[in-house]
């Protein structure tokens, strides 16, 4: 299995984070965090009771710009 979280937790923490936002719907996700990244896969989309591990996470990352 993949282990999703933990490769996009090790991008932001590696500076690849370049933005956030959180969206209505995003495919057949509602609500969604969308994550972007400098490398591939440049966007990866974040389930709703995922929402407070990151926002944790990303309260600690600079230079990011979040909507």
């Amino acid at each position: 299995m993949y282990p999703y979280h933990n490769k996009i937790k090790q991008r932001i923490k590696n500076g690849e984070l370049v933005k956030f936002e959180f969206v209505e719907k995003y495919k057949n996700i509602s609500p969604c965090l969308l994550l972007y990244f400098s490398t591939e896969p440049y966007i990866r989309p974040i389930r709703a009771h995922r929402f407070e591990a990151y926002d944790l996470l990303l309260k600690t990352v600079k230079n990011v710009s979040g909507k």
